[in-house]
């Protein structure tokens, strides 16, 4: 009989989290704003950002000079600047007041300054100098503007070297001017790119930040809809914790599970990002982070009294979050008390261990802490989240009770005023 007991319960609660399953299924698809968050932001935020970072590079800044030298050698060198692919010459300004407007009304993002002096030090045997003035405000123009300079400069000083010392073979101008050489190999982003430095840690934190906005506003919605403003239903559905959790959970790793294969696989190779993830490795990744996130949005949840609060509490969270990861901005110069706080999160592992693997071609032994740590964020927030659906069922019953308290205690004093009322008569 016991067996047949348990064996009971089994069942009936299977069929609960099959039965908020689908009425859970049902509300994503009925609401539009939670079909927004799980189904139309994944696919068209990626393909929006990765859009625009398509060129991975800035081609032909424009530039403005300043020549106070007006000779050969400074007309070379702005002739070779303007050859480069990332610069482009588009003024030459008559003096440094005249390029300092172009520069504060965006006309153009650097200014080269070459100093009357430019050439006679040259032909004098002296050192010389051009002034390169960038527009800091961003970082990619200023590399291109900073670079292009430095590049011309250091061809200029490798053919005035050879001209000087009067070698007979080109092996020998060649030891003369560069007596160390180098080569320059970039690892793990080859084009130097911003899309394929910045696009594989945004497209881990857009899974997290919409699977967040949908659970809570669909919170929101239950709660909204609910006879007595609670997140839990009064039904005899929702008598357990395990069979919501598990239910809801269900409904959301379905959705999440087409979304993170699209962003993850389909999208990097749309655009021809750097993937390097192997199926086991980004599957195993991926498993314990939607999880985690899952079970992280459903805590949060509790906090969600109206669909509109969801927006406040989550939206300003995701450029700190991004930071915090490490993937634009180096985690070693993260201070200790913000990387605390980064570890409450699920995307900063998710984040970090995903580029590892995907831009770095790790193995999952090389991820092995992050991915400990994302099966121990999912346990805690199970944990966490039966909690919270535990106090919300119990204070929905509190609420029906007192209800039904109240209805019973009017009654009864009706049934007194009427027998008050026969006594009287």
């Amino acid at each position: 009989m016991s067996n047949k007991g348990f064996l009971n319960r089994v069942m009936e609660g299977i069929r609960d989290a099959c039965h908020v399953w689908a009425q859970e299924l049902k509300g994503t698809f009925r609401d539009e704003g939670v079909l927004i968050f799980f189904i139309i932001v994944p696919i068209a935020y990626p393909l929006l950002y990765s859009w625009i970072y398509n060129n991975e590079v800035v081609h032909e800044v424009p530039v403005a000079v300043v020549d106070d030298s007006h000779s050969a050698m400074s007309r070379m060198f702005v002739r070779r600047c303007d050859a480069s692919p990332d610069v482009s010459i588009k003024y030459h300004a008559a003096d440094m007041d005249e390029a300092k407007a172009m520069l504060s009304r965006q006309e153009v993002k650097g200014i080269y300054y070459i100093p009357s002096d430019f050439s006679t030090n040259l032909n004098r045997m002296q050192q010389t100098a051009v002034s390169v003035y960038c527009d800091m405000s961003l970082m990619l123009t200023y590399k291109a503007v900073y670079q292009t300079a430095m590049a011309v400069s250091q061809d200029m000083n490798s053919a005035i070297q050879i001209q000087t010392l009067g070698n007979t073979t080109d092996r020998e101008d060649e030891i003369a001017t560069r007596p160390l050489d180098y080569e320059e190999v970039p690892m793990f982003n080859p084009t130097g790119g911003y899309g394929n430095f910045i696009l594989p840690g945004v497209l881990m934190l857009i899974l997290q930040q919409t699977l967040v906005l949908g659970i809570g506003l669909s919170a929101g919605t239950a709660r909204e809809t609910n006879r007595f403003r609670e997140l839990i239903p009064i039904s005899r559905h929702y008598r357990g914790v395990f069979r919501i959790v598990l239910g809801k959970s269900m409904c959301y790793i379905m959705i999440y599970s087409v979304m993170a294969a699209y962003l993850t696989l389909l999208v990097p190779r749309i655009f021809g990002f750097v993937t390097m993830a192997q199926g086991p490795e980004l599957i195993a990744i991926m498993l314990p982070y939607l999880c985690a996130c899952i079970f992280f949005g459903m805590t949060v949840s509790c906090l969600i009294r109206h669909r509109e609060n969801v927006m406040l509490l989550v939206v300003f969270f995701s450029v700190p979050l991004l930071f915090m990861s490490g993937v634009s901005w180096p985690q070693s110069n993260i201070p200790g008390i913000w990387q605390g706080v980064s570890w409450i999160f699920p995307s900063t592992f998710g984040v970090r261990a995903f580029v590892r693997v995907n831009s770095m071609g790790a193995t999952l032994g090389d991820v092995l802490p992050e991915y400990r740590i994302l099966w121990i964020q999912t346990v805690v927030y199970f944990i966490t989240a039966c909690i919270v659906y535990r106090y919300q069922i119990q204070l929905s019953r509190h609420k029906v009770i007192c209800r039904l308290q109240h209805i019973r205690h009017k009654r009864e004093v009706r049934k007194q005023q009427r027998k008050f009322i026969q006594d009287s008569n």
